[in-house]
């Protein structure tokens, strides 16, 4: 097994960028560069109910909320198209994105206008995989990624998602329904919960290779501070002693042979294996994953909760939607936030993002920081390598080993647990009725 305090050390690494936010008075984000490939990140903060476990930006769902909130993220949307930005992909995050599907479907249908938009991803929940839905989804999304987290109907009842979405064995059904429709359909999975047994594991496994997705992506549960306590309450204290075991039975049983019926995506996505054959046929035509800062370093982030990284600057979106509507309508972007990074940090960042994605392009790298990795990243580099995380090590790349895929879904844990963090900072300044609305009245942010 890993050290954890070596774990920890590598991480904190990586993790550096996400802190030091400032105030930030700018009205807009910069304009784009020359030659420069963006994608644009669009969040949608609702939800029918709110998941205990969950730290991103989400609010109680109500009409008179969300349309005033999708005609501003419209309204956002070409102040982008002013500053000179074109994009080839979409990301819609949440929340969940497909709450209201007509608003979803005008926004998409615009973006698609105004830019050069080839591929687009977004999430969802599986009581939207309806026809209703997937007819309008059809066509305007190529991948739709759907939270799932497990098909164990204990585990969903721990998890208050039994009574919204179903027993695993109807949402197994509707996935089966629902994957003709995408390019790829994603079916999001969490592992390690402290009830989650082996045999429950493999028995999700066992229902993921039978549903027959394109993708499906296990995430390893991520105890950050804001949630640490509502998951004590409902599913229980996480260990992560056994992490890298369940690791390693998902790793085999998804991808572990020539005629595994996957194969490794990132370090935690894994591509169904002709599909990925297939993509491998067409240059430019590969899988989409969740992680979309790993195939796009830049990118400018529209919507309330947004984290836009340009440059060596990261900007944070407001986390009110009161507040961001204000301020779109007045004809700014919702800018709270900002951190500037140095080429320190901007090295740690493309080490960490591009080894999760499984590879590390040393000639890229010469070419944007004038070194080596080695003379660029002495600590980390040797510490991933003298852990055995390297597969390939030559002078065009760096692949990883089984146990140097294990390490990235550590560091990318932890680093997820740091942009958290920075979420519960920025819900810390919510207005009081916007702190009411997600913690109760009269409830602290830390209950």
């Amino acid at each position: 097994m890993l050290s954890e305090r070596m774990l920890t050390t590598a991480v904190r690494s990586c993790a550096t960028r996400f802190m030091n936010i400032k105030p930030c008075t700018e009205p807009r984000i910069p304009g784009p560069n020359a030659g420069q490939r963006y994608m644009l990140y669009a969040h949608i903060p609702f939800c029918e109910r709110l998941c205990p476990y969950c730290s991103f930006n989400r609010f109680p769902f109500s009409e008179k909320r969300a349309v005033p909130y999708f005609k501003n993220l419209r309204a956002e949307l070409m102040m982008v198209k002013e500053l000179g930005y074109d994009f080839d992909s979409l990301y819609i995050g949440g929340g969940t994105p497909t709450i209201m599907i007509d608003e979803l479907c005008d926004f998409i249908d615009l973006a698609k206008r105004e830019f050069s938009i080839k591929e687009v991803s977004c999430e969802t929940n599986p009581n939207h995989l309806i026809p209703s839905y997937l007819d309008k989804l059809q066509g305007r999304v190529d991948r739709l990624s759907v939270g799932v987290q497990s098909f164990d109907n204990g585990l969903l009842k721990q998890m208050d998602r039994y009574d919204k979405y179903g027993s695993g064995e109807s949402i197994l059904e509707s996935i089966k329904v629902a994957a003709p429709y995408f390019k790829s359909l994603n079916v999001d999975m969490i592992f390690n919960f402290p009830a989650q047994t082996e045999e429950i594991l493999r028995r999700d496994l066992e229902m993921v290779i039978e549903g027959g997705s394109g993708q499906t992506t296990f995430y390893p549960l991520m105890a950050s501070p804001s949630v640490e306590k509502s998951l004590a309450r409902t599913v229980g204290k996480v260990d992560y002693e056994r992490e890298q075991r369940f690791y390693e039975i998902i790793s085999e049983t998804l991808a572990g042979g020539a005629n595994s019926p996957y194969v490794h995506g990132s370090a935690w996505t894994f591509n169904k294996r002709e599909d990925e054959e297939s993509a491998a046929k067409t240059p430019g035509d590969g899988q989409m994953i969740d992680e979309y800062i790993v195939d796009y370093e830049e990118y400018p982030a529209i919507g309330s909760g947004g984290m836009t990284y340009l440059g060596h600057t990261q900007y944070v979106n407001t986390f009110s939607v009161r507040e961001y509507n204000k301020a779109i309508e007045s004809g700014r972007m919702s800018l709270m936030g900002k951190a500037e990074f140095s080429k320190r940090n901007r090295m740690r960042y493309r080490f960490m993002m591009q080894l999760f994605g499984l590879r590390l392009d040393k000639k890229q790298w010469e070419r944007d920081f004038d070194c080596s990795v080695a003379a660029g990243l002495p600590a980390e580099y040797m510490f991933m390598k003298m852990s055995g995380a390297f597969d390939v090590d030559n002078d065009e790349e760096i692949t990883l080993t089984p146990k140097g895929r294990y390490l990235m879904v550590v560091m990318m844990r932890q680093f997820f647990i740091g942009v958290n963090n920075l979420r519960d900072q920025a819900r810390s300044v919510l207005p009081k009725e916007e702190r009411d609305l997600l913690f109760g009245a009269g409830c602290a942010m830390k209950d």
